[in-house]
């Protein structure tokens, strides 16, 4: 487990941290401890070889985990049981279109979200081209609108891609790849996600959360989920 000590020094520590633990966020949040930055060996934080930056991808295709900034508008790995919970709970039983059919989603909201269903798996420059944000005339806001569908557990990224030079070698941060849930998991997400009721997915992630951090009050494990 994260919180016994672990020192990730290897994309093999962080899948399995990933696959045990269930829950990992990537950036320091309100629970101290509780992050790969916190955890990471500085020679591969920001170092010339790979590290925890580059690894995200890989560890998303190795576990079939879920990742985005679902806690704290920060990034986070999600194990799929966990997630289906997750998913459950932040969308209180709701699917998009009965979201936006009660009020609960702007107009932005499902423009952005249907670009992202039809085009899945879809890199965020191609995403905000055909949507048309950025730009000095183009629509502003996509950052924030694609992370409200990503805490309400709408959308997620599923991979990461990079730019090649003319030697066939990467270079650059990598480029997020955004899904639905449905797409990423496939079919088996649609029937499995709304299996209980939204109350209890959040107990389910309460109990597991106080496994993990048994030394964190319950007030700050309820804020940390949101």
């Amino acid at each position: 487990m994260l919180t016994d000590g672990a020192v990730i020094r290897t994309m093999d520590d962080m899948i399995k941290i990933v696959e045990e633990d269930g829950i990992l966020p990537l950036f320091t949040n309100s629970i101290p401890g509780f992050s790969v930055e916190e955890h990471v060996d500085p020679a591969v934080w920001f170092s010339d070889r790979p590290g925890p930056w580059e690894w995200k991808g890989p560890v998303i295709r190795e576990t079939g985990c879920a990742y985005g900034k679902v806690f704290e508008n920060k990034a986070a790995f999600v194990r799929r049981d966990l997630y289906l919970h997750l998913a459950n709970y932040r969308r209180d039983g709701y699917d998009f279109d009965a979201r936006f059919d009660d009020g609960l989603a702007s107009f932005r909201d499902r423009e952005l979200f249907e670009l992202v269903d039809l085009r899945s798996p879809a890199l965020s420059r191609d995403l905000k081209a055909e949507g048309g944000y950025g730009g000095k005339d183009g629509k502003k806001g996509f950052e924030t609108l694609v992370t409200r569908l990503q805490k309400q557990c709408y959308v997620l990224i599923s991979d990461f891609a990079y730019d090649v030079d003319k030697n066939g070698k990467r270079y650059g941060w990598g480029i997020g790849v955004y899904s639905t849930p449905e797409k990423f998991f496939g079919p088996s997400f649609r029937r499995e996600v709304y299996g209980c009721a939204p109350g209890e997915s959040r107990e389910i992630l309460l109990r597991h959360l106080g496994k993990l951090l048994p030394g964190a009050p319950e007030k700050k494990l309820e804020k940390f989920l949101g």
